[in-house]
């Protein structure tokens, strides 16, 4: 997808600060953060949302929340806790349709989010 953020972040075009980076999945700081800890994981591979994948996809799921694994002890919020959102379409809030995951801590975070 030659106008997606999230794509051109992949290909290098426009610089994120990852913290987190293999074969199938990236992971970067949120330029917006809402949490102490605001990262995003997303596949490398261009994915609209998570509607898009099936059981095809399931090794990427894998990866994806091996990479949220990875992330938050590397952060050192495994132990204290974080959420993992998706959202799907503009009711939900995605802003970027290139399905990404949301891994949010490093404080008390409140219940209902919104």
């Amino acid at each position: 997808m030659n106008d997606c953020l999230f794509c051109k972040i992949v290909q290098g075009d426009i610089p994120a600060e990852k913290v987190f980076e293999n074969d199938n999945v990236l992971a970067f700081k949120d330029i917006n953060p809402q949490a102490p800890v605001h990262i995003l994981v997303i596949p490398k591979n261009h994915y609209a949302d998570i509607s898009v994948l099936y059981n095809e996809e399931a090794a990427l799921i894998v990866d994806i929340f091996e990479a949220v694994k990875k992330v938050t002890e590397k952060l050192y919020i495994d132990d204290s806790g974080f959420r993992v959102v998706v959202n799907k379409g503009t009711d939900a809030g995605q802003l970027v349709n290139h399905i990404h995951f949301h891994v949010l801590g490093g404080r008390k975070l409140e219940w209902p989010p919104g």
